[in-house]
């Protein structure tokens, strides 16, 4: 799946439409997703690539073709229909509309982490342990392999991530003799010196993005969110959270940060000029910034997230996803046998070297990976830099059942804080209000 950036994800997706269903089926553990010839946890997946099998995959990814063709080759008698359905949550509502009619779905779907909690407590996607599918636990990295688990399920192999960097012109710091920063608070004084050096210069740009924040609360050790089955337990003001909160205050208050959207061609004017020195975001975002800011060749390199404290290890993760299978299929082994070639055996290779990151250990401990130069970021070796940030995310971050709900009416709460109508600590505070009374409308049992 290509660059699954927040810009893509399912942040609008008619959570308000499925709440119920989601509620009830994590309450009452009833299927919605249509009748399904679920195989037996024995099965012999290598006798299935034998096997006639049409399969359909729904992806807006560019590159799954390339490990669908190599797929086939290998075992002809399978053969893969990918279709691109749309982006984000064009994706979503349709894959929706399809479980909710019992008919059209396909065998195989890209799913971001974010979204799979709605998805598998509505009980309309395949737990894998049907496949024996645990077994690869050890062979991913614990932040990866906890966003594909929801329960007692496990609801996709993990594909690609975004552990959390530091993106920063090094030129802009070099040129104001600014260090690179390694604590928040070296974060804060670098951010006033750019600034006060050229007033139309920034760290960075916000207006209040959803993912980021999500990602930022994660790095200070926020665990605001945590479900189990259908009891939800809401902190916007735990220990993390506010520690987050009263940092990025700061910024704030101190007209520190561009006033411009992510994706905005105001936004990528800044990256390329310079007047927006950083970007704190996956490692996906190295793919995007070579692409989108060419000019920027050689100018920007990548530092770990900086930390709380001076020797801290302490990260998160920005993105990325996996592939599900709908229980509506009834083709299931076949698509289990296609998921396994793709995240743990041949095809993995195949589209980390498209560019994603990958999320197995072995990937991400390889000499020949982790000694790539990256000529746009002058010939530096960033896969360390994130191969190590994804071993220091923190543990116990989860999403909310309805994450995309969350997206949606993030802005209309959080946004206040932006415009100077509300701190961010209770703009934050209110928004968990919002999610709680939404919670509990939908049926969940919600603890604040």
């Amino acid at each position: 799946m290509k660059h699954l950036t927040p810009r893509r994800r399912a942040t609008r997706l008619v959570a308000a439409v499925t709440g119920v269903a989601l509620a009830a089926a994590a309450m009452s553990g009833c299927a919605t997703g249509g009748p399904a010839a679920a195989p037996t946890p024995d099965v012999d997946l290598d006798a299935v690539l034998d096997e006639p099998a049409e399969l359909t995959l729904w992806s807006w990814s560019t590159n799954v073709q390339a490990v669908v063709d190599a797929f086939e080759k290998k075992y002809p008698k399978i053969s893969i229909e990918v279709v691109n359905v749309g982006t984000g949550n064009d994706h979503y509502t349709k894959l929706q509309n399809a479980i909710k009619a019992g008919k059209g779905a396909p065998d195989i779907a890209t799913m971001e982490y974010n979204v799979v909690p709605q998805f598998a407590l509505e009980d309309s996607i395949v737990d894998l342990k049907t496949f024996g599918f645990e077994k690869y636990e050890d062979e991913f990295t614990p932040a990866a392999w906890s966003a594909v688990n929801v329960g007692d399920g496990l609801y996709e192999l993990p594909h690609n991530s975004g552990p959390m960097a530091l993106f920063y012109n090094e030129s802009v710091f070099t040129n104001l003799g600014v260090e690179v920063p390694t604590t928040w608070d070296e974060y804060l004084d670098a951010a006033r010196e750019i600034h006060a050096a050229d007033p139309e210069a920034y760290i960075a740009a916000d207006t209040g993005d959803f993912g980021f924040t999500q990602s930022m609360i994660w790095a200070f050790g926020g665990q605001p969110f945590q479900t189990n089955g259908s009891e939800i337990t809401i902190d916007l003001a735990d220990k993390g959270t506010t520690a987050f909160a009263d940092f990025y205050q700061q910024l704030i208050d101190e007209d520190l940060l561009a006033p411009v959207s992510s994706w905005s061609d105001e936004w990528y004017k800044g990256l390329a000029s310079g007047k927006i020195a950083t970007l704190a975001t996956g490692a996906w975002f190295a793919g995007t910034l070579a692409s989108g800011v060419k000019d920027g060749a050689g100018q920007w390199r990548v530092a770990p997230l900086p930390t709380v404290a001076k020797g801290d290890t302490a990260s998160s993760m920005n993105g990325g996803g996996g592939f599900v299978i709908p229980k509506q299929s009834t083709k299931q082994a076949a698509a289990a046998a296609f998921l396994r070639y793709m995240e743990t055996g041949e095809g993995r290779a195949i589209w980390i070297a498209a560019g994603q990151f990958p999320t197995m250990k072995e990937d991400l401990e390889s000499a020949d990976f982790l000694a790539a130069k990256n000529d746009y970021f002058g010939g530096q070796e960033i896969n360390k830099i994130f191969a190590q940030s994804a071993a220091d995310a923190l543990p116990g971050w989860q999403f909310l059942p309805y994450n995309s709900y969350a997206g949606t009416i993030f802005g209309d709460y959080v946004g206040k804080a932006y415009l100077g109508e509300a701190t961010l600590a209770d703009a934050l505070q209110s928004w968990g209000d919002a999610l709680g009374e939404y919670g509990t409308e939908q049926g969940f049992s919600v603890n604040k």
